[in-house]
């Protein structure tokens, strides 16, 4: 069946509706987006997609709305909302179309739908609030972002919440495509430092081709035996702690305490290193100018590290 049209609510708009449009302008770029809630259109017909209004769930009639009673759930009882169930229907012809390997296809679908998907559900629900970020960051939650763009409240010029429809679906879809984009990545990123974890060894310091996340994949190898990572970056290399969980900043083990702070000829000489060059106050990062320094950096550190 040609899509001709994707149908969503007239009117100001959420994020939702705004994220559902991400992945089906995607999929039918030639498509016209119709927000109205006109009977005609609400409607399922021949070439049309409905979402976010409607009041129904059907998807081989192509309509996905969360609006009526009782409304669709998922299967641990959370609550949909259209971008939930868009996600769900087109999620993984979404990610074909953006090129994504298809055997990362299905974890990388998992992911996004956990991360990203449902706590826009969530929050379109009124099963979240944005207050759960905190004072300081709930005004800063994709969604509340998103529906900042909607026109401000006294501006009544015809067509305006259209257009600032169209303008934030740009911004949405920068959102959603560099979260795959960055998925895809870290599975790529996760072939080769699992590739590196077997060539370390039994050794203590990790070395990648590259700067590249490898904290998830030295996890999922179960090794615990590593305490620091070194790769090349731009004309220098990087020594890196390992942080024990992601919801912290604390490490596996600290770099030395004596090079805090330290640069050149300071942390050449607290070091003991030749070509030393940068220590972070904290302790998680430290710069040389070779390989050959930053390997000599990293066994001082292991040795200090295991003394301790």
């Amino acid at each position: 069946m040609t899509i001709q049209y994707l149908v969503t609510h007239s009117g100001g708009f959420h994020a939702d509706e705004l994220l559902s449009s991400v992945i089906l302008t995607r999929l039918y770029p030639e498509a016209k987006i119709v927000r109205s809630r006109d009977p005609e259109w609400i409607i399922p017909g021949e070439g049309k997609i409905i979402y976010d209004v409607g009041r129904d769930y059907v998807a081989d009639a192509m309509i996905f709305d969360h609006h009526q009673r009782p409304s669709p759930l998922r299967e641990d009882e959370q609550p949909y909302s259209s971008f939930g169930l868009v996600w769900k229907h087109f999620g993984e012809e979404y990610l074909r179309a953006s090129g994504v390997p298809e055997d990362d296809i299905e974890t990388i679908w998992k992911s996004f739908d956990k991360g990203f998907v449902l706590p826009i559900d969530l929050m379109d629900n009124g099963v979240v609030n944005p207050s759960i970020a905190g004072p300081h960051f709930s005004s800063l939650t994709l969604p509340v972002l998103l529906e900042s763009l909607k026109p401000v409240f006294d501006n009544r010029t015809p067509g305006a919440d259209d257009e600032a429809f169209a303008e934030a679906l740009i911004v949405a879809r920068a959102f959603v495509e560099a979260s795959i984009k960055n998925k895809a990545a870290k599975r790529r990123a996760e072939s080769i430092v699992m590739k590196a974890i077997e060539d370390a060894g039994e050794g203590r310091v990790l070395e990648l081709p590259m700067g590249m996340p490898f904290r998830p994949a030295v996890e999922r190898a179960g090794a615990d035996h590593l305490l620091f990572v070194i790769a090349p970056r731009d004309t220098d290399w990087s020594l890196s702690g390992i942080r024990v969980g992601g919801d912290t900043f604390e490490q596996r083990a600290d770099l030395p305490a004596a090079w805090a702070g330290l640069t050149d000829e300071a942390l050449e000489e607290a070091s003991g290193v030749k070509g030393a060059k940068f220590c972070h106050n904290a302790l998680f990062l430290a710069i040389a100018d070779s390989r050959e320094a930053i390997l000599e950096m990293a066994n001082r550190a292991v040795a200090a590290a295991e003394a301790n």
